[in-house]
């Protein structure tokens, strides 16, 4: 009986040593897991700031972009405008008014028609005054053909 005390004694120790050696093993291996999902919740949490991130700049990218197209488009729309004085000769009266013309643009290729005003004049009128405040464009350029109509009603 001796003989097999000394047989199965050191299976005993190296099964007993197998099973401390699994169950150490088994921690390890544990905490390297747990290792893992730590750094893999980071890098989630990393990679969804950084697509927020990136979702607010292109919100902004486009923002910006679409405010500088409408910024380029309203630069090459003007108002053309023009105007002169007309006077009607009825028998002992004379009627003096201001005809307005105005038509927008888009670079060179026109958009409306030409929009006529006629304003009569009185003596005391201020003609600036009066052009602007009949725009239908609400413009405030200066009139596009030539001459001053201060001069015209003198």
């Amino acid at each position: 009986m001796a003989a097999v005390l000394w047989i199965l004694l050191p299976v005993f120790v190296a099964g007993g040593a197998a099973l401390l050696t699994f169950y150490v093993m088994q921690a390890r291996q544990e905490v390297a897991l747990a290792h893992e999902r730590e750094a893999l919740s980071e890098a989630r949490v990393m990679l969804s700031t950084h697509q927020r991130t990136l979702q607010e700049t292109i919100r902004a990218t486009e923002e910006t972009v679409r405010r500088q197209a409408l910024d380029e488009f309203l630069a090459d729309v003007r108002v053309e405008e023009r105007h002169y004085v007309r006077e009607h000769r009825v028998l002992f009266m004379n009627r003096r008014s201001v005809v307005l013309q105005e038509r927008l643009f888009f670079r060179n290729i026109p958009l409306s028609n030409w929009i006529e005003h006629e304003i009569l004049l009185e003596e005391d009128t201020d003609l600036d005054r009066l052009l602007k405040s009949v725009r239908a464009f609400g413009g405030s350029r200066e009139p596009a053909l030539a001459g001053d109509t201060r001069k015209l009603l003198r």
